[in-house]
């Protein structure tokens, strides 16, 4: 097997200079660490990362645990991570919690035992707690904010892209808007529902708890809400929804086919997060729009700022939303004899059909 010897000797640099320019990528001139990098791959050497680890007590590895891998958006934030930790020669060791505290717990107990550089954490519940079994790793908290004191949070601006979506509906006229907020103790949805209520105070009216139904960031808990919000009443019911998730929209769009409701013109859904599928709907849907890959590929960035600093100090990072307006808002149905009642399916999962 090639040696670190060998490749040194091919890209005529020390053994130091190769070994730097393998492991410590940033410490070596970019044209040094190509002509490394070409004689590692021409002579087929790969680095004892494990032996080197054990040497140096440390590895070159960051922690990422995301909420919900099978959320696009979830997705985009780890493809942002990875590609910022690829440029500084950091490995990442990826967990999903699917939102349960007691998953977190037991990927951060694994990651211990892997001597990581860092921790990346799209927090849970228990995120708050979780982190003191980490003492001295720095964590940067992607997304939403647990409250942990003295850690780097990487976020948007989650007030501000509510109430630019609620200030959309309400200046098309609406004035029952339902919201499908999320779970009430993660940041995030504790943010959009203070958007949403801060819009309609601007708009000059009133907040009706009964249009505000939580969930847990599933589809299945949009199709429950909007099934319930569309089939009150006709003079209860909204004229458009605010869902606060794209997997709680998909469910959402979902429970109103099942209605047979026509959107637009009998209830307008705007949703938080954009997407591929989002663009293909028909009617393409309005959304807030968030910097994914940025959010994941600046939480990397300031994770390895940190590293080697033992009291680091915090940033506070907030990137802007944006609104994509497309076709699925319009102004409400005007109110008369013709608003028809709307009975629920007798089938109220979309998985159970």
């Amino acid at each position: 097997m090639p040696s670190i010897q060998d490749v040194a000797k091919l890209a005529h640099v020390s053994t130091a200079t190769a070994s730097r320019a393998l492991s410590r990528p940033d410490m070596v001139a970019p044209a040094t660490r190509e002509r490394v990098v070409q004689a590692a791959q021409q002579l087929g050497y790969q680095p004892n990362v494990l032996a080197r680890s054990l040497r140096q007590k440390e590895t070159r590895t960051i922690g990422l645990i995301v909420a919900d891998i099978l959320n696009p958006f979830h997705a985009l934030l780890a493809k942002g991570v990875q590609d910022a930790a690829d440029r500084h020669g950091y490995t990442v060791f990826l967990f999903n919690s699917d939102e349960e505290p007691a998953k977190e717990l037991r990927a951060m107990d694994i990651l211990r035992g892997h001597l990581p550089t860092g921790l990346i954490v799209v927090p849970t519940s228990g995120t708050r707690t979780h982190i003191k079994t980490l003492p001295n790793l720095p964590v940067v908290e992607l997304d939403r904010v647990s409250g942990h004191p003295g850690t780097t949070t990487v976020t948007v601006d989650n007030v501000g892209g509510a109430m630019t979506a609620t200030q959309h509906l309400t200046s098309l006229g609406h004035r029952r808007i339902g919201m499908i907020v999320g779970q009430l103790d993660i940041s995030t949805a504790v943010d959009r529902l203070k958007g949403y209520r801060a819009a309609l105070q601007q708009a000059d009216i009133a907040y009706d708890p009964a249009l505000v139904l939580p969930g847990h960031h599933r589809e299945d808990d949009g199709y429950r809400a909007a099934l319930h919000l569309l089939t009150l009443p006709a003079e209860e019911r909204p004229t458009a929804l605010f869902v606060g998730n794209n997997e709680m929209t998909v469910g959402a769009v979902l429970a109103v086919r099942e209605l047979k409701l026509d959107i637009p013109r009998e209830v307008s859904i705007i949703g938080f997060d954009d997407s591929r599928w989002a663009q293909t709907l028909n009617p393409a849907l309005t959304v807030i729009a968030q910097p994914a890959y940025d959010l994941g590929r600046l939480a990397c960035e300031h994770l390895i700022g940190q590293v080697g600093h033992p009291h680091p100090t915090p940033a506070r990072v907030q990137l802007p939303t944006e609104i994509i307006v497309r076709h699925s808002t319009g102004p409400p149905a005007p109110p008369g004899p013709s608003s028809r009642s709307i009975r629920p399916p007798v089938v109220l999962s979309p998985h159970s059909r």
